[in-house]
């Protein structure tokens, strides 16, 4: 069977909210999981170098970039989601026939009386 370019795609769909989130909690442990090491090797390697201070930078900063991480998700990535519905553009012969036949009804309300008759 051949498939054509009009058939939907499936995989042109965003992640459901579930998986979405599921990996937004996996980074998230990931980036503290990394903190907390930062953390413990800042406190046992012995002598002070600037290896030190990468790890403090580490262990103070990446709880931040978790966070921000976890709440934004892929909610600032634009997304092209391709439409299951088929739009067909009109000719321009096809457009000027429908102005034609498209007519435009107007309906004018009168205010009712009290004894149910139409108000001239």
């Amino acid at each position: 069977m051949r498939r054509t370019r009009n058939t939907p795609s499936v995989t042109s769909l965003p992640p459901s909210p579930q998986d979405e989130a599921k990996s937004r909690v996996r980074h998230y442990a990931i980036t503290m999981g990394i903190r907390t090491v930062c953390f413990i090797l800042m406190a046992v390697v012995a002598p002070v170098g600037w290896w030190t201070f990468v790890f403090a930078a580490g262990a103070v900063f990446l709880p931040y970039i978790a966070v921000v991480y976890a709440n934004a998700g892929s909610d600032s990535t634009p997304q092209t989601i391709e439409s299951p519905v088929l739009q067909v553009e009109a000719s321009s012969s096809e457009m000027a026939t429908q102005e034609r036949t498209q007519q435009v009804i107007t309906v004018h309300e009168r205010p009712r009386t009290d004894t149910g008759v139409d108000a001239p």
